[in-house]
């Protein structure tokens, strides 16, 4: 069993930025929602000693991690971080809206548009949402132990198609809520 939680809003987020791998914080209302994630997961989970606590290492993930380990009565810090959850990489497109690369790069978003999974915006590091999935196989794989795990929209996209086998035009249209918990347990996820 998993509990995914997605982290708190960011100030990116609101303004529709692509953050990708930009080390970003939560906002006030990414800190509500993480409180009120990190109670639910107290209603629960009756044994967290029982669960691995795992997050990206991006600030925005751990700040969302020490608070919902508090809200559940936790010691915030008690957790562990792992590179493969990161989001993924938007190259040269990190930190635009849309409407600001239409201005600079007209019909650059055409192209993502209309095959949003597999698209490799440019720049170094970018990825797809195919290799952001490549990259979460193995992890997801790996998972032994009742887990609670904080990570990003990319990559519970990516969790979607790996465990419902979902159509990369679904997964890519997903809306990842920052307001709930996802449960995957018996190769069936649900929201709650």
């Amino acid at each position: 069993m998993i509990y995914f939680v997605r982290h708190g809003q960011t100030a990116w987020n609101a303004e529709q930025r692509l953050q990708g791998q930009a080390d970003t914080d939560i906002n006030a209302l990414g800190r509500q929602q993480a409180d009120r994630n990190g109670k639910r997961l107290a209603q629960l989970i009756a044994d967290p000693d029982k669960f691995d606590f795992v997050a990206s290492p991006m600030r925005r993930t751990r700040e969302t991690m020490e608070r919902v380990r508090k809200a559940m009565g936790l010691d915030p810090m008690a957790y562990r971080t792992d590179p493969r959850l990161v989001e993924v990489h938007f190259g040269d497109w990190q930190g635009y809206t849309f409407a600001e690369l239409e201005k600079v790069h007209p019909g650059s978003a055409d192209a993502r548009r209309f095959d949003k999974w597999d698209f490799v915006p440019p720049g170094q590091d970018a990825e797809s949402y195919e290799m952001l999935t490549v990259r979460i196989a193995p992890w997801l794989a790996g998972v032994r132990l009742p887990t609670v795990c904080v990570t990003h929209g990319g990559v519970l996209r990516s969790v979607f198609r790996l465990v419902e086998h979902m159509s990369k035009n679904n997964a890519a249209a997903l809306e990842i809520p920052q307001d709930r918990v996802l449960k995957l347990e018996d190769g069936k996820l649900v929201w709650l």
